[in-house]
């Protein structure tokens, strides 16, 4: 456990900068002593009054802005504290050339720093996130340490950058070694101050960007994205929720489940055919392809016991023959479960029953994993009768697929690390795969599928290439997390 008593006041947007983990340095007036703790306090006000173009690079200037108006707050939030790991003094061209190159700073408000001061010093952290944010009354003053109106207990380290993206990051940094990524930098600044920045499609392509990068904290969430909300209603709208009922008729919030059936089936892949769009005698599902599937949605308490005989007619009128209808996947969606006598007419009729929960899962697992349901092992799961149990297999079954590529993709991020390199051959990852504790043995060929499946633009993992004498490599490009 450790006490934070004082706080470092710091330009918000240097403050930005680190817990977003682009960069793990910070320009201090003095020394700061190796192991020092304490926490990190917004500033909306800058080292100089020079224009914020004059004092921050291109790529980073509008961010800043939003930074400094985000601070501009009567009473300053704490929610990170920091260690420090050293500090290192700047007093050549050469090396303050170096510095402007790797972080956020123009090179010609360093130059007047250095002009200033005769020398400039470079505190080098290791930032945490505070568990709870704390309010601080105490008025911010930048470059300069603040007494705490009540020290803080921290009990965990909750830290920006993992132990070994930090140290990487850290080396980097103290060898001078400059961006290896600049015009990804510069697209995501770009993508910060376009009008699309709330745009969950821009806002994912931005988190994926960052994770290249090898940024930490990325403030993009999809929890509550209008785009994305209907994907966490579809259990409710099939179970018949009273706040999504209010004020609709039976007729209405049935259809209202229908839609998102269908949407769900839409965003799984299939391709809907609308000219069938259910209500009073119509066939309520119709995918043409890749395969072909009917179904009927009943939204409620349960699902009406004629509901398989209801699919059988309909159907067989749809598709105008009976060898479709019994080639075609036939699905019923409802809520509860079913009763006896629907069970056996679905078995008769080669009919699979899921939950709307069951479907639910399916579209959040396609969601946060773009591309990993795949419609024929589904097919293989929609069971005759009672889906659900099987379906549910299928799911675990792709997430446990999803666990060993992640952890494939780490030993891939981590070997690289260690052994300094920025890429590595078949032999040596394979190597390392085998003398660990693997979710699962893979021999060389079917290690090296993975690693070419991760490689590829789809997924876009790791990164592929080949050396001068034909030899094939990999490198890391961006985590995979799975839940």
């Amino acid at each position: 456990m450790s006490t934070l008593e004082t706080a470092l006041c710091l330009p918000a947007p240097e403050l930005q900068a680190i817990v977003e983990g682009r960069v793990v340095a910070i320009l201090s007036s003095v020394s700061l002593t190796q192991g020092a703790r304490f926490a990190l306090c917004p500033s909306p006000t800058k080292f100089s009054d020079i224009p914020i173009d004059n004092y921050y690079q291109t790529h980073f200037s509008s961010l800043a802005r939003a930074a400094l108006v985000q601070a501009a707050m009567p009473e300053p939030k704490l929610k990170y504290w920091a260690e420090c790991q050293s500090c290192s003094i700047i007093d050549t061209p050469e090396e303050l050339n170096a510095i402007a190159a790797l972080g956020i700073w123009q090179p010609e408000f360093l130059k007047t720093w250095l002009a200033q001061r005769q020398l400039l010093i470079i505190a080098f952290l290791r930032t945490y996130q505070l568990p709870t944010p704390v309010i601080e009354t105490a008025t911010p003053k930048v470059g300069k340490f603040i007494g705490l109106s009540n020290p803080i207990q921290v009990h965990e380290k909750l830290p920006i950058l993992d132990d070994i993206l930090f140290r990487h990051r850290l080396e980097q940094i103290q060898a001078f070694q400059i961006s290896k990524h600049p015009e990804l930098e510069a697209l995501d600044a770009a993508l910060e101050s376009t009008i699309l920045a709330a745009n969950s499609a821009v806002q994912t392509f931005q988190s994926n960007l960052r994770q290249v990068l090898g940024w930490g904290t990325v403030s993009v969430s999809q929890v509550n994205s209008p785009d994305t909300d209907w994907m966490n209603r579809i259990a409710a709208l099939g179970e018949r929720s009273k706040e999504l009922d209010e004020g609709k008729s039976n007729y209405q919030a049935g259809t209202d489940f229908e839609i998102a059936v269908r949407d769900s089936l839409e965003y799984l892949g299939f391709k809907i055919d609308y000219a069938h769009r259910g209500g009073a005698g119509g066939l309520d599902l119709s995918c043409s392809e890749p395969y072909l599937l009917i179904g009927e949605c009943k939204s409620g308490k349960k699902i009406p016991n004629d509901t398989a005989v209801q699919l059988l007619n309909l159907g067989t009128l749809r598709l105008e023959s009976k060898i479709a209808f019994n080639e075609a996947t036939k699905l019923i969606i409802g809520p509860g479960t079913p009763t006896t006598q629907l069970e056996k007419a679905a078995l008769v009729h080669g009919m699979a029953i899921i939950n709307p929960h069951t479907l639910e899962k399916l579209v959040n697992l396609q969601h946060k994993y773009p591309g990993s349901i795949d419609l024929f092992e589904l097919k293989k799961h929609l069971i005759y009768g009672r889906a659900d149990e099987f379906v549910r297999d299928y799911i675990e079954k792709v997430k446990s697929e999803l666990r060993l590529r992640s952890f494939i993709v780490n030993q891939v991020r981590d070997y690289l690390l260690n052994a300094k390199e920025q890429e590595a051959n078949i032999d040596s990852l394979h190597a390392v795969y085998t003398v660990s504790t693997p979710p699962k043995r893979l021999n060389h060929n079917e290690f090296h599928d993975i690693l070419v499946e991760l490689a590829s633009p789809l997924a876009g993992y790791l990164g592929r290439t080949q050396s001068t004498d034909g030899q094939e490599l990999f490198y890391f490009l961006r985590q995979l997390t799975v839940d």
